[in-house]
């Protein structure tokens, strides 16, 4: 028995966790994105406050306004201005240095001494900084709070999701305790869980199937092997009573006592022997029968059982017709099949009775019908003969009526070259069999 090695980890928490995994590169990626547009929109917008007050300041030097008036109008919150003019006049405030300044420098051209100036603008990004911290501190703190949120929200819905399985493992554990009738019924099965749940339904159809065949087959294997010891019994009886009074009165007996008791060992040995053979050939139907499939004539094939029948029973009438058919098949087998047919259409005729074989083709199978004037099989019973140790009239004796395995045997044999024996109204009195087998192709 093969292990799979089933990870058996918490379903629910991996969905949860994996949930909330997800949740949190969305939201990281989120931040990311959000953090670096507020950069770059705060970086335009210093850009753009730089150009107006520098565009601001060329108006005012083309309209020929001083430098020091240049410098106060152009200057507003957090943008200071310094103006340098030509001869080294300086106006305004020294820009400051570092990485928490943003500056811009332009030249003005005007009508008076401010004419090629050098104006520096520079603004301090300490409040887009502080501005961009604390977008940055929210960001972190809503990721936090969104991803608690969203953990209890996420195994709260994971816990109902996974209803339907608590609701399988619920029913395989009443399984377990001999409860097999009960199923889940999905009322849909186009989804993943209703797929499940149709196939564990389905599992357990066959599960309870199987246990139902498997008790009859026991149950059949027992009646079988009580019926085989019953029918071993009769012969085996005969054998030991016969051997032990010709162990301890053989002396007292007269030649003919004698010669009767050991004819009646012989006899009663080769119904042992007979009947052991017949359960051989039944059980190796189970494993599969062995073919040595081969062209076969099955008209010469039947010609020679019923010369052997006319030997053997002179006053039965025996007719045949149709033509001599070729088969692929095993002819020991097909010979056995024919030989119990036969034999069992001798017993039912009588010793005058009549027996008639004729073959014929029909749908690519080789057809051959046997009846005898016999008393006949009954509707009802003309399937369960074939059933292995079934005689139809009980109150017969073994050797009168059989092993009760031939037909079985036979039936077997059939189905084995792929064709079959049936036992079919005749439309007269008596009984009619059909064994059919294939013209062409071997059996696999």
């Amino acid at each position: 028995m093969s292990r799979t090695g089933l990870n058996t980890v918490s379903l629910r928490r991996r969905v949860t966790t994996a949930a909330i995994l997800v949740l949190a590169v969305a939201l990281l990626l989120t931040g990311v994105v959000v953090n670096a547009v507020f950069v770059a929109q705060s970086d335009r917008s210093l850009d753009a406050l730089l150009t107006s007050r520098a565009q601001l300041a060329r108006q005012l030097a083309r309209a020929g306004t001083g430098g020091q008036q240049i410098v106060n109008r152009t200057e507003t919150d957090g943008v200071r201005a310094y103006l340098v003019l030509r001869n080294g006049t300086t106006f305004g405030t020294s820009p400051p240095t570092g990485t928490g300044v943003k500056s811009l420098t332009v030249t003005l051209n005007a009508p008076n001494r401010v004419d090629g100036a050098q104006l520096t603008l520079t603004v301090d990004t300490a409040l887009v900084s502080g501005a961009r911290q604390r977008l940055r501190r929210i960001l972190v703190l809503v990721s936090l709070v969104a991803l608690g949120v969203s953990a209890l929200l996420v195994a709260g819905a994971v816990r109902l999701a996974l209803r339907p399985l608590d609701a399988m493992a619920g029913l395989a554990k009443t399984i377990t305790e001999g409860n097999r009738g009960l199923r889940l019924a999905p009322t849909r099965t186009d989804t993943e869980i209703g797929q499940t749940a149709r196939a564990f339904d389905e599992m357990l159809d066959e599960l309870e199937g199987a246990e139902t065949r498997a008790r009859q087959a026991e149950e059949r294997t027992r009646a079988f092997l009580a019926d085989a010891a019953h029918e071993l019994r009769t012969p085996i009886t005969g054998v030991q009573a016969a051997a032990e009074t010709l162990l301890h009165h053989g002396d007292t007996l007269s030649a003919a006592d004698r010669e009767h008791l050991q004819a009646l060992l012989v006899r009663e040995a080769q119904r042992a022997g007979t009947l052991i053979s017949d359960l051989l050939a039944a059980a190796r139907l189970d494993a599969g029968v062995e073919l040595h499939s081969e062209p076969v004539a099955l008209g010469t094939l039947v010609g020679h059982e019923l010369d052997r029948v006319r030997l053997l029973h002179p006053q039965v009438s025996l007719t045949t017709g149709g033509p001599d058919l070729e088969v692929t098949a095993d002819a020991d087998k097909v010979r056995g099949i024919l030989r119990n047919l036969l034999d069992n259409a001798v017993r039912a005729a009588g010793p005058r009775g009549r027996i008639t074989v004729n073959l014929s083709t029909a749908n690519g199978f080789a057809v051959l019908d046997l009846w005898d004037s016999g008393p006949g099989v009954p509707p009802s019973e003309r399937e369960r003969i074939f059933e292995r140790l079934v005689r139809l009239d009980h109150s017969r004796s073994t050797d009168a009526g059989g092993s009760g395995l031939g037909l079985a045997i036979a039936r077997g044999y059939a189905r084995a070259h792929a064709g079959d024996l049936l036992c079919l109204d005749p439309g007269r009195p008596g009984a009619l069999f059909r064994l059919t087998l294939p013209l062409d192709a071997p059996p696999s």
